[in-house]
């Protein structure tokens, strides 16, 4: 038998999707051959009223209807197929849908609310979207690789299995880039999927799937994975929630990725929505299944209910630290000013106090952090580009092949970097350690920082194959603290003026600032992380909620 050419694989690729679209009933719209730069309002002018309603409802608001009664399965399972299929057509977000999955899921359910009179789970019907590389039974599982197109799912990934006892419905897969190693999404397979707001710019990545197809309003919850931002760049960029939980908190088994096995940077699952109650109920659906019992790396760590800042007497509520520059490469003026709108707010908050934190030696982390992410060199990796003959991707070549901290190390070279990640980790804690103002009478440190506020990203989504700069969110991988992204406004481009007399710190600061002199980023969101102590995760998600409810975020319109 002839082998394929990866152009010929490709064309399987795109068949197949294309295909799983036009199942879907009612058929999805038509959409206009020459399409707007912001493509989030089509949907309202295609789809029905109904359709509208219930997929711009909130993963927390549908599931109460849905163990209500008030909607059905069926109903909000076509709904979600329908707006999905849509978005692909407007950002290219999708491998495949899952209609007759999902469909005959749905009529399960249905039966079984009207049988049993309830629910069968705390996700009864509530559609669930899912990046590919997270492995489904006999579907593919190519994680960007031309040359993996026909690896398949032997079984449920662990994390999905959870999620279907808890009563979810998965409808939709969703695109990733060559590698998983963007912060963009951008394969040979589907080409590149856009940002929904402004065409010209990236979804963001590697989860930039999920990114672009929650912001259209297409998924309401999905999951994607992080090693170096996946999960927030991409929420950052389409104006969601995203949430980086720490390591071992959430099962991994049933993921495919190069590298498999590798603790050196501990990739993670997490994930993306429309509100911050829809990552609060995906983590307590989650943990409450206990998964250490079958995955035994996993922290044997309960869902802490983090008692509500609101609600606690003792001043201060919150202490606040402001990154507002790492010094590598400075944020552009929309997030800037993002940062200064929160806190000026959080400023006249009774019981909120807010500082400045000094980035410590957030270079030395970059360097650390490249430096373990490819340790065989990155030979499993080309190896899996070169076998089909699939060009490399832009992005794919950045972080390969033009990183200097890309080496084959040694077992001594592992040891060595894996101890400077560890100093590096224990003098950030000092630093965090020396924010305190006192001590109790047993010694423990008192008025300490709670949570850090800083950008996710140094400026809004970039054009596409432009996103060169992790540090803002690859820091706290190589710390493992939990982060969790939130939308806060839009650029604007009369209020956004870039300063005339910017020095740059070095040559990234300098390319990241030419690229905001010479992009329109009209429409473009812009997003804030907030970022916790390891294993702080509920904290952070409670900091957060309090913030939404004191400052009134975010302060745009998103759809």
């Amino acid at each position: 038998m002839t082998a394929r050419s990866w152009q010929e694989t490709a064309q399987i690729a795109q068949h197949i999707r294309e295909a799983s679209i036009t199942r879907v009933e009612p058929p999805i719209p038509r959409v206009p051959t020459e399409l707007p730069l912001d493509v989030t309002k089509l949907p309202q002018a295609l789809l029905t009223k109904d359709e509208i309603r219930i997929t711009q409802t909130t993963a927390e608001t549908l599931v109460a209807s849905l163990a209500s009664g008030r909607l059905n399965c069926d109903v909000v399972t076509r709904a979600f197929l329908r707006r999905a299929g849509l978005a692909q057509r407007l950002a290219n977000c999708i491998t495949e849908l899952l209609p007759e999955r999902a469909l005959e899921r749905a009529r399960y359910l249905d039966e079984y609310y009207r049988e049993h009179e309830r629910p069968i789970g705390p996700l009864h019907g509530l559609p669930i979207s899912v990046k590919e590389h997270i492995g489904m039974k006999d579907l593919g599982l190519n994680a960007g690789f031309v040359s993996w197109w026909d690896n398949k799912g032997t079984d449920d990934a662990h994390i999905l299995r959870i999620l279907w006892t808890a009563g979810c419905v998965f409808y939709a897969r969703t695109t990733q880039p060559q590698t998983l190693m963007h912060l963009e999404t951008s394969s040979n397979l589907y080409g590149e999927t856009v940002n929904p707001f402004n065409r010209k710019l990236t979804s963001g990545g590697s989860s930039g799937g999920e990114g672009a197809l929650v912001g259209l309003r297409g998924s309401c919850l999905g999951i994607g994975t992080d090693i170096g931002g996946s999960i927030r760049n991409p929420a950052g960029n389409c104006g969601v929630y995203g949430f980086r939980p720490t390591s071992y908190r959430l099962p991994t088994d049933g993921w495919t990725a190069t590298m498999l096995g590798s603790e050196h940077v501990v990739p993670v699952i997490g994930p993306l929505s429309t509100s911050l109650d829809g990552i609060k109920l995906f983590m307590r659906t989650i943990i409450a299944a206990r998964p250490w019992l079958v995955e035994p790396s996993l922290l044997p760590m309960p869902w802490r209910e983090q008692q509500s800042y609101s609600n606690v007497s003792k001043r201060p509520i919150m202490k606040v630290a402001v990154l507002w520059s790492d010094e590598i490469v400075k944020p552009h003026p929309p997030v800037t000013r993002a940062l200064v709108e929160v806190t000026e707010k959080l400023r006249k908050v009774d019981g909120v106090e807010i500082v400045d934190w000094k980035p410590y030696k957030h270079d030395e982390a970059w360097k650390i952090i490249a430096s373990l992410y490819f340790c065989d060199g990155a030979k499993e990796e080309s190896d899996a580009i070169d076998r089909s003959g699939e060009p490399w991707r832009p992005l794919s070549n950045f972080i390969i092949k033009e990183n200097p901290y890309v080496k084959h190390l040694s077992i001594g070279d592992v040891w060595y970097w894996t101890s400077r990640r560890e100093s590096y980790r224990r003098a950030y804690a000092t630093a965090w350690n020396e924010t305190a103002t006192s001590k109790s009478d047993a010694g423990e440190l008192e008025g300490m920082v709670d949570v850090i506020l800083c950008p996710v990203t140094p400026g809004a989504a970039p054009p596409l194959d432009q996103s060169k700069y992790w540090g803002y969110t690859s820091q706290w991988n190589l710390l493992d603290y939990p982060a969790l992204v939130f939308p806060v406004t839009k650029v604007n481009a009369e209020v956004d003026i870039l300063e005339d007399n910017h020095k740059p710190f070095n040559a990234e600061d300098e390319f990241n600032h030419e690229l905001y002199r010479r992009t329109d980023y009209v429409n473009a969101p812009v997003s804030l992380q907030l970022v916790g102590r390891r294993y702080e995760d509920e904290k952070v998600i409670s900091a957060l909620d309090f913030i939404k409810d004191k400052t009134g975020l975010p302060f745009a319109h998103y759809i």
